[in-house]
C-alpha cells in the first residue's frame, strides 16, 4: 500500500485570534483546545497507516517552536523546510513537490495546515485513504466538509457528478444570502485548504497553470542549505518568487480536480466565533477559560489569561479576550474584523500587534515585566541543559537574580554557579553567557539598565542555536 506524506504549511500573521494569537505566536502554537496545541494535534493526527514522515514548512522566526512541538509529539523522522521570506501557500507547495520528486515523481503528498480542528481522527484517516486512487491516477483531490450553517468566512466548493465527486469550481467568501443558497444544494462544501497529488501532478500543473514559479522555486531548493536540524531555502531565489495562494494560482485553473467529503468535525478556528462554536459552554451558552466572573451574560466567549480576573455583566453575544497586555471586547458579530485592529495597531508602531510580553527561544523564554526611562525588568526562564548565546551588549549593563534553580555563568573571565537567592553584576561590554547545568527549569530576574535596551543590541560570540546573525 502506498503511503501518504503529510505537508504541514506552518504559517501566518497570527492576526485573526487576537490578542492571544500574534506573529510571534501563531494560534496553531497555543493550546486553545484539548491541552494541546493545534499543531501538536495535526501531527499527532497523522501518526500510523496511511502516514509517512511529516514535512513542515515554517518561516524563519518560528523555527525552535516548530521544533520543540514536533518533539512533544514524538516526530523524531520529521523535516522542517525554512521558507527565507512570506511568499503564500503556492510556492510553499511547488517547493514541497520539488523536494519529494527527488526521491520519486510519484510519491503522494498531503499539504494540510497546521491549526485547524478535526475532531473524528478515524473519518479523517478514512478520508484520506479513500482519495488515494484518485491522486494516484493524476488527479488533485481537495476535501470538502458538509455545511451545518450559511458561514460566510469560508471558501466553497461547488461539485458536479462522479465518485469521487468532480469539481466544478472554487468560490470565495460569499455574502450572507449566497451562504444560505449553498446551504439548500447538495453539491457545495466547505473548501478545507487540504490537498492530496502526487509530487509529479503538482509539479505539472504548475508548469501548465503558473510556470513563473517553477525557476525560483527550483533554484531555491537547489541551492538550500542544512542548518543544524533544519533546510534553508536560498534566500536569493527565493525573493524572485511571486507570492499568491494555491488556491489562485492552481486550484482555480486546473480541470482535473476532485472531491472527497470530510465530515470529520472540521473547523478552521479561523475567528473567535468559530473556537466559540466548538467548545463545551455553559447553559447559558457561554465559554469562559481562564479568572473570569460573569453575571446576565449569555452565548459568549470570555476568556482570561494569566492572573487578571476579567468581570463581565449583562452583555450577551460577545468576545472578550484578556492578555498582560491587550484587551478585546467585541461583538461576536464583529470578531471576523479582528484583523483590522492588528493592521492599525501596527500602523501606529505599537508591540502588542505582533509579539507578546512572552517571548519564546530555544533555550527557553523572557517576559518583560516592567519599563522606564534608560531601564527594563524581566522574567527568564532557562529550560534544563540549555544555554544562552556567548554574548556582550554595548549599550546595557543586567543584573541577575536567581529565584528558583541553580545556574552557571560566565561573566568576563570568571565562571561559576549561582543558586537560589544569589546575583552577579554584568557590566557593559562584558562577554556573558548563562547556563542551565541543572534537570529543572531554573527561573531568573534581569534588571537591564542602560541607553539602549533594545534585542537587537547583542554582539553573539558562540551560539548553539546557529543564531550568529541574528
Amino acid at each position: 500500500m502506498a503511503l501518504i506524506y503529510p505537508v504541514i504549511l506552518s504559517g501566518g500573521s497570527g492576526t485573526r485570534l487576537w490578542p492571544l494569537s500574534r506573529k510571534s505566536y501563531p494560534k496553531q502554537f497555543l493550546p486553545l483546545i484539548g491541552g494541546k496545541s493545534l499543531f501538536v494535534q495535526t501531527l499527532e493526527r497523522l501518526r500510523g497507516e496511511p502516514f509517512g514522515p511529516v514535512s513542515v514548512i515554517c518561516n524563519n522566526d518560528h523555527r525552535f517552536l516548530v521544533a520543540e512541538q514536533m518533539q512533544q509529539a514524538g516526530i523524531t523522522d520529521g523535516q522542517i523546510v525554512l521558507e527565507p521570506a512570506v511568499r503564500d501557500t503556492a510556492p510553499a507547495v511547488l517547493t514541497a513537490a520539488l523536494l519529494a520528486a527527488r526521491e520519486d515523481p510519484e510519491r503522494l503528498l498531503l499539504v494540510l495546515p497546521s491549526d485547524h480542528l478535526i475532531t473524528d481522527q478515524q473519518e479523517f484517516a478514512r478520508a484520506m485513504r479513500k482519495g488515494m486512487e484518485a491522486a494516484l491516477a493524476g488527479h488533485i483531490v481537495t476535501f470538502g466538509v458538509t455545511p451545518d450553517r450559511p458561514e460566510t468566512g469560508y471558501g466553497y466548493i461547488e461539485t458536479g457528478d462522479g465518485a469521487p465527486l468532480t469539481v466544478s469550481r472554487f468560490v470565495e467568501k460569499p455574502d450572507r444570502e449566497t451562504a444560505e443558497e449553498y446551504l439548500r444544494k447538495s453539491n457545495y462544501y466547505w473548501n478545507s485548504g487540504i490537498f492530496l497529488f502526487t509530487a509529479k501532478t503538482m509539479t505539472d500543473a504548475f508548469r501548465t497553470h503558473a510556470p513563473e514559479f517553477l525557476a525560483p522555486c527550483a533554484e531555491a531548493v537547489d541551492k538550500a542549505r542544512v542548518d543544524l536540524d533544519f533546510i534553508r531555502l536560498d534566500a536569493t531565489a527565493w525573493q524572485n518568487c511571486p507570492s499568491d495562494s494555491l488556491d489562485y494560482a492552481i486550484m482555480e485553473k486546473a480541470t482535473s480536480i476532485c472531491c472527497v467529503p470530510l465530515n470529520a468535525g472540521w473547523s478552521d478556528l479561523g475567528a473567535w466565533p468559530a473556537v466559540w462554536e466548538t467548545m463545551e459552554k455553559d447553559g447559558n451558552g457561554n465559554v469562559a477559560r481562564g479568572k473570569v466572573l460573569l453575571r446576565d451574560v449569555r452565548n459568549s466567549f470570555i476568556y482570561s489569561e494569566g492572573e487578571s480576573v476579567l468581570a463581565v455583566l449583562g452583555l450577551d453575544d460577545v468576545v472578550a479576550v484578556a492578555t498582560p497586555d491587550a484587551i478585546l471586547i467585541a461583538s461576536r458579530q464583529y470578531a471576523q474584523k479582528v484583523g483590522e485592529v492588528v493592521k492599525e495597531l501596527k500602523a501606529t508602531g505599537h508591540e502588542a500587534a505582533t509579539t507578546h510580553r512572552r517571548i519564546y527561544r530555544p533555550w527557553g523564554w523572557y517576559e518583560r515585566m516592567a519599563e522606564g526611562e534608560r531601564y527594563q525588568v524581566k522574567t527568564l526562564m532557562v529550560k534544563p541543559g540549555a544555554r544562552l548565546s556567548m554574548q556582550s551588549h554595548h549599550h546595557r549593563a543586567e543584573h541577575w537574580v536567581v529565584v528558583h534553580g541553580t545556574v552557571r555563568v560566565t561573566n568576563g573571565e570568571n565562571e561559576f554557579l549561582l543558586s537560589e537567592n544569589q546575583s552577579t553584576y554584568i557590566p557593559i561590554g562584558n562577554r556573558h553567557r548563562l547556563e542551565n547545568p541543572g534537570k529543572l527549569p531554573a527561573l531568573l530576574i534581569e534588571v537591564q539598565s542602560g541607553s539602549y535596551l533594545g534585542e537587537n543590541d547583542i554582539v553573539r560570540y558562540d551560539d548553539d542555536y546557529g543564531r550568529h546573525n541574528e
